[in-house]
């Protein structure tokens, strides 16, 4: 059975930054591609960044330069390191695996993904 369970949310001011981690268990992450996606209040759950089991990372041009997305084998986490954080990053952050090994699929679509965590939230405020 896959679980996936992320940490790390919570509140902060604009510019703080914050660091996600999604642990899973019943699969490794070294083969699997793994993501993080957030949802805001009333939106669509959308794509943050990926790393492909080859390690190639991902980002929307929204994160870019500012999110880095990282995996520790050993500990079979993955993690969002979030800097210069701003009001519209305000979401429930997910993470989700890829249920198939070695793949090279579409990284950025939510139907590319098999198993989700439960979410944590993280909220940018003044």
């Amino acid at each position: 059975q896959v679980q996936l369970v992320e940490s790390g949310g919570g509140v902060v001011q604009p510019g703080d930054s914050l660091r996600l981690a999604c642990t899973g268990s019943g699969r490794t992450f070294n083969t699997a591609n793994v993501a993080w996606f957030r949802q805001g209040p009333g939106e669509e759950r959308d794509f943050v960044a990926a790393v492909r089991w080859t390690g190639t990372p991902h980002y929307a041009d929204s994160v870019k330069g500012r999110f880095t997305i990282s995996r520790d084998n050993a500990k079979n986490t993955i993690y969002l390191q979030m800097n210069t954080l701003k009001p519209e990053d305000t979401a429930i952050y997910y993470c989700a695996l890829d249920g198939r090994r070695h793949v090279q699929s579409a990284v950025a679509t939510r139907t590319s993904y098999d198993y989700w965590g439960q979410g944590t939230q993280v909220s940018v405020s003044s």
